[in-house]
């Protein structure tokens, strides 16, 4: 049977599966609608969630809740999550067994919420998620279908504060990326076309594509 997420956060709040249950301050599961049609996916806390047990409440949270304004959405409409549930000791990189122990947390999470669309935010979570060795920069701004559901990479948002803030030209693109988001959204909320007698007659639609169980 199912778990609820909140079952499964209750459950993660006493992970002890790796090293980063010595050094951290919270686990920091995730945040959002557990219905959300839309859910993004970053790395790992930072310092300021780390504290407050939340993802992306520092500067680069407020720059993704002002881009999701700018399409029409809340925070509490959406569900934010990362790969670690853990901050890495001054945010260093995460560990191939840090990531294999956190794993399951993350696709738990997808299984319950059972998103239409997953945003990758940066480079880390991009190529874990499409499993790719190519850069963010390159995938950036187009969709991916992924296990039965849309993915669309875009930039972390510490990024787009490193490089220069609203200035920059990363955050023109990383704001293409959200106006991209919005519309992928809309498209996927729509109910597919009614079937029609051919169909019908030629059994299976071409194009159903099995969606794995583990999602």
């Amino acid at each position: 049977m199912t778990r609820t997420l909140a079952e499964a956060e209750a459950d993660a709040a006493t992970c002890r599966r790796c090293r980063l249950a010595e050094t951290r301050t919270h686990v920091v599961f995730g945040v959002g609608d557990p219905d959300a049609d839309l859910m993004f996916i970053g790395e790992a806390p930072g310092l300021h969630e780390d504290k407050q047990g939340e993802p992306f409440v520092g500067p680069a949270g407020q720059l993704l809740t002002r881009m999701l304004g700018e399409i029409g959405l809340r925070r509490e409409d959406v569900y934010i999550a990362n790969v670690l549930k853990s901050r890495p000791p001054a945010n260093r990189d995460p560990l191939p067994d840090e990531i294999e122990a956190c794993t399951p947390w993350l696709v738990e999470q997808i299984s319950i919420i059972q998103p239409l669309l997953l945003t990758t935010l940066g480079n880390f979570a991009t190529k874990f998620v499409l499993n790719t060795p190519t850069g963010i920069t390159r995938l950036r701004g187009q969709t991916f279908p992924w296990h039965g559901r849309t993915v669309i990479p875009t930039f972390h948002p510490a990024a787009i504060l490193r490089s220069g803030g609203d200035g920059s030209k990363q955050f023109e693109l990383f704001r293409e990326d959200f106006f991209l988001i919005g519309r992928t959204l809309r498209e996927l909320r729509e109910p597919p076309p009614a079937p029609t007698a051919a169909d019908a007659a030629g059994g299976e639609t071409a194009g159903g594509q099995e969606q794995l169980e583990l999602f």
